[in-house]
């Protein structure tokens, strides 16, 4: 925010243009085979693009030209808009010595090298280079403009492990061919017998990315990234164990469990039951009229019908979701909400709801994956949905879970051949990545749900926050008791006018009859 404080939007855009108008002049006429052109082609539409060389040389146009050349030409080289799996050795995969897996405390992706994992070898030097930047470019194209946090695990490793050639070549690609992309470089649990070459490293590093290093024992780890994202092995919980095959996704690590954590169907049933239970009362306090949500369907009104009743419990799995209000337009699925899950902190907060709207002319196979499966029950993972229909997934947190900024969700739909009928675990095992539509969501954390009933409710929240967390939970739940008997006895007040008005409505009927009946009071003559 500073360095675009300090030059302003007019001036970024204009160096941006001197950047492109030279690199044609200077670079591309003096010989373009040196490139690849589609790089050169998103050179010339992407801002973003440019303007991280430029922020990264701290707006010095000659500088960023300077990078961008041998960046595109590094491109070129190992051929990165190419780069596929197959095109690196199966062995390396296997390895596990590179892989991204979780987040650190700002919410920055984790790159993952596993030093004592290493061995020098200069037959291979070329493949693992391929091979770091087979996940940096993955990466890159699925979150753009989004920064890395690498660690080094050092833990077990030694001088054998320390291949300078290697590690001056991860440094430039964040250097040069990836600008911005580093927030920060943990190295974890470092020999002292490696200071010394830790010092030359540093000199490669340069005063921008030197204050990014960081040093840190396996007990200070922590206080980068939490423990639900390390391993045992550096004092976390995460469970997370890297193997290949398949290859694991840079957010939804595979294999994991699609629809929460694996219970019993015993439980299962118990734990929907009381869900249900909950529901019925918490709508029963509610003041406000409780609608009863549709299936979602473009067609029309018969076809609409067909869908409520194909749904059977819709109602009940729905009630008290929050609607989404925006909507993404892919190539198979028009997915609500657009970007966001939003959640709130209390008990009836805990559930969203993505609708999926097919809108090709056949059947569209789909299924939802978390990075979080301990917190989350999806309903339905998978299923498929028929042409022009829409179906209603529920998403909702477990018991205590909270959500988090930090967790994902990944959407996935493939067209069915109606044609064939094929089981959709089959499906999934046959059908090609290329055919994949894929779509992410966000979690939004919203703060708790204020009642205009009670409207000292922020007062008596700041007075609780720094209490004991249970003496607070019983507080909060206390105060959402109240609320919900004001609310009945609303209610019921509302209900007692209602009848006092039938009651005056009745006598005032009757006297009238009595009248017409001739057994009323007689007029005089």
């Amino acid at each position: 925010m500073a360095e675009v404080e300090q030059h302003g939007e007019q001036d970024i855009e204009k160096k941006i243009e001197d950047t492109r108008e030279r690199f044609k002049n200077e670079l591309l006429q003096e010989s373009a085979e040196k490139y690849d052109s589609r790089d050169v082609e998103r050179l010339q539409t992407d801002d973003a693009l440019v303007e991280g060389y430029l922020t990264w040389r701290l707006y010095n146009v000659d500088d960023a030209l300077k990078m961008i050349d041998e960046s595109l030409q590094w491109r070129k080289e190992f051929g990165l808009n190419d780069l596929t799996e197959s095109s690196i050795p199966k062995w390396m995969f296997e390895t596990g010595a590179v892989y991204l897996h979780g987040y650190d405390k700002e919410g920055n992706k984790l790159f993952w090298f596993k030093v004592k994992l290493h061995v020098k070898d200069a037959k291979t030097t070329l493949d693992k280079k391929k091979y770091v930047a087979f996940w940096l470019e993955r990466y890159a194209k699925k979150e753009p403009g989004m920064p890395l946090t690498v660690i080094f695990d050092m833990t077990e490793s030694g001088l054998g492990n320390i291949d300078m050639d290697f590690v001056k070549y991860i440094i430039n690609c964040f250097k040069v061919y990836y600008p911005k992309f580093l927030s920060k470089m943990i190295i974890v649990d470092m020999p002292w017998i490696m200071n010394a070459a830790w010092k030359i490293i540093k000199s490669w590093l340069g005063p921008e990315a030197i204050s990014k290093l960081k040093f840190a024992s396996k007990s200070e780890v922590q206080t980068f990234i939490n423990p639900e994202y390390l391993p045992p092995s550096l004092g976390g919980t995460d469970p997370f164990q890297y193997s290949y095959p398949p290859l694991c996704d840079d957010d939804f690590q595979t294999p994991m469990c699609e629809n929460g954590p694996i219970i019993s169907e015993e439980e299962t049933d118990v734990k929907e039951t009381e869900l249900d239970v909950k529901d019925a009362l918490e709508t029963s306090f509610n003041s406000e009229v409780a609608v009863k949500p549709k299936k979602v369907n473009f067609l029309e009104d018969s076809l609409r019908s067909e869908e409520v009743e194909k749904g059977g419990d819709t109602n009940t799995r729905t009630r008290g979701v929050r609607k989404p209000e925006t909507t993404f337009r892919g190539p198979l699925l028009d997915v609500s909400p657009a970007e966001e899950l939003s959640f709130g902190s209390g008990d009836t907060e805990k559930k969203s709801l993505i609708i999926l709207s097919n809108v090709t002319k056949n059947q569209v196979a789909f299924k939802v994956r978390t990075t979080a499966p301990e917190k989350y029950r999806v309903k339905p993972s998978s299923s498929s949905c028929e042409p022009g229909a829409s179906v209603e997934i529920v998403v909702s947190l477990h018991g205590g879970s909270q959500a988090s900024p930090q967790d994902r969700f990944l959407i996935m739909a493939a067209e069915m051949d109606s044609a064939t009928s094929q089981e959709l675990p089959q499906f999934w095992r046959e059908v090609q990545k290329s055919k994949i539509m894929e779509h992410r969501l966000r979690c939004q954390v919203l703060e708790s749900f204020k009642s205009p009933v009670m409207p000292r409710r922020d007062t008596l929240v700041e007075t609780i926050s720094g209490v004991e967390p249970e003496f607070g939970t019983t507080l909060m739940r206390m105060m959402a008791a109240n609320q919900r008997m004001e609310l009945k006895l609303n209610s019921c007040l509302w209900v007692q006018k209602v009848l006092v008005g039938l009651v005056l409505i009745l006598v005032v009927l009757n006297l009238l009859c009595l009248h017409l009946l001739g057994t009323g009071p007689q007029r005089p003559s």
